[in-house]
């Protein structure tokens, strides 16, 4: 049985839910996922590599990890101001968090049982809006705008040693990123909304180049479904792409680069991250 679990923000981050919310495969709600009180205005959601657990990033400042009956297994414990946005599990197995505040990424080692290790300097880029490990141990890092406005819409790249090998890897004019992936074909993913912060904003799920940072498509949701402020980005088994925002789940298909529809539908969504549990 498939599951779809979404994080959804909350309070002045966009008035969700703050919680992690469980959708069935035919996009019915069932509920939270865990109901544990150290999760709060939840960001990034992952598996880990084996399947088992669920991490996500807390607005309480703290790394979690829980089991498919959504118990906490794993607990980082507070490690300062956090304020952590995206998270994945990179080439060595550690866990990596992006941090709004400190406008960085960190490492955890899987057990989440020390503390973070930075693995760029703070303030490497104004905000960072998600980040991905390419299949040479390159990292790609989105630079998006801020809450206060500041930032400069673009795509960075650090070699596997972690020294910038390209400041500005996308040149789009309508790109503003919220989420990167790295597709199964290598190349960047990533959710735009632009003019960021617009009502009229355009959301679209944009393919760039790994190499030369050109614009390859343009997934483009139909109008009518009224989606807006899209983040998360997450493959499937099915060659799905998803993303998950405003309002809604949507799904493509990578491969043919149709919209495929809307996946899940819930007022006051605000989604940020997804994962797909099987169970």
């Amino acid at each position: 049985m498939t599951q779809i679990l979404v994080t959804s923000a909350s309070g002045a981050n966009g008035d969700g839910y703050g919680a992690v919310l469980r959708f069935t495969a035919d996009g019915v709600l069932a509920g939270p996922f865990s109901d544990d009180p150290r999760i709060a205005d939840p960001r990034g959601l992952i598996l880990d590599p084996a399947g088992q657990l669920v991490y996500l990033n807390s607005g309480d400042d703290r790394v979690l990890a829980l089991d498919q009956l959504g118990k906490v297994a794993l607990d980082s414990g507070r490690a300062g101001v956090l304020d952590p946005g995206g998270g994945l599990f990179g080439p060595d197995g550690r866990y990596y968090a992006g941090l709004r505040r400190r406008r960085t990424v960190v490492a955890w080692p899987a057990l989440l049982d020390r503390e973070p290790e930075p693995l760029l300097p703070d303030g490497i880029v104004p905000f960072p809006r998600g980040f991905g490990f390419g299949q040479g141990g390159e990292l790609y890092l989105a630079s998006g705008i801020g809450p206060s406005g500041q930032g400069d819409n673009t795509i960075l790249v650090f070699d596997r040693e972690r020294v910038l090998r390209t400041p500005r890897l996308v040149d789009d004019a309508e790109l503003s990123p919220l989420d990167l992936a790295v597709a199964p074909n290598g190349n960047v993913v990533v959710s735009s909304e632009w003019p960021f912060g617009s009502p009229d904003a355009r959301a679209t799920v944009r393919e760039y180049d790994a190499s030369s940072g050109q614009l390859v498509r343009v997934f483009t949701p139909d109008p009518a479904v009224g989606f807006a402020r899209p983040r998360g980005l997450r493959f499937g088994p099915d060659g799905r792409l998803y993303c998950v925002g405003k309002d809604h789940v949507l799904a493509f298909d990578f491969n043919g680069g149709q919209f495929l529809g809307v996946v899940a539908r819930l007022e006051r969504l605000n989604g940020q991250a997804l994962v797909l549990l099987q169970r």
